[in-house]
């Protein structure tokens, strides 16, 4: 003799919210972007940070040397000191040297700050939507603090 369990009935109002709750979940699971990338997603980014920081450095210290006249054999005092507009171009130059290594300095500054969120693992997430940031985009800036959105709001203001 089989014995037969039955499936307690429900009354329309008791299924409604069994299947409001059902397809909540589902829409929710869709919807739900994750909240940080994997420590995966993390350690890849640290490595690009990592090499683009040991450019930067190599760059940073060719600038650094420029200016300082490290490779420099003395020889700018032998010169003819009638030289006013070559002397104006070099003055010129280093200028615009000083500005690289300025911008260069403060790359190298960025890209630490993204290793301190690597680390704390906020990384990739947008400082204005809270969302994340896009893989192609990190990739190419991995300093990035705000998606290509907040990004392109912030210029219009």
């Amino acid at each position: 003799m089989e014995t037969k369990t039955q499936e307690p009935v429900l009354n329309s109002n008791q299924q409604e919210k069994e299947e409001s709750t059902e397809s909540k979940k589902i829409s929710t699971e869709k919807t739900t972007k994750p909240e940080r990338f994997t420590d995966e997603d993390l350690q890849v980014f640290k490595e690009i940070i990592l090499r683009k920081i040991s450019d930067a450095n190599a760059s940073y210290e060719q600038l650094r040397n420029f200016l300082t006249l490290k490779d420099d054999h003395g020889t700018n005092d032998t010169s003819p000191t009638f030289k006013l507009m070559e002397d104006a171009a070099d003055v010129s130059s280093r200028e615009e040297t000083a500005e690289l290594a300025s911008r260069q300095a403060k790359f190298i500054q960025h890209l630490k700050n993204a290793l301190v969120r690597i680390e704390n693992k906020t990384y990739g997430i947008c400082m204005i939507s809270g969302e994340l940031i896009a893989r192609e985009r990190l990739k190419s800036v991995p300093h990035a603090t705000v998606n290509i959105d907040a990004k392109m709001e912030m210029k219009r203001l």
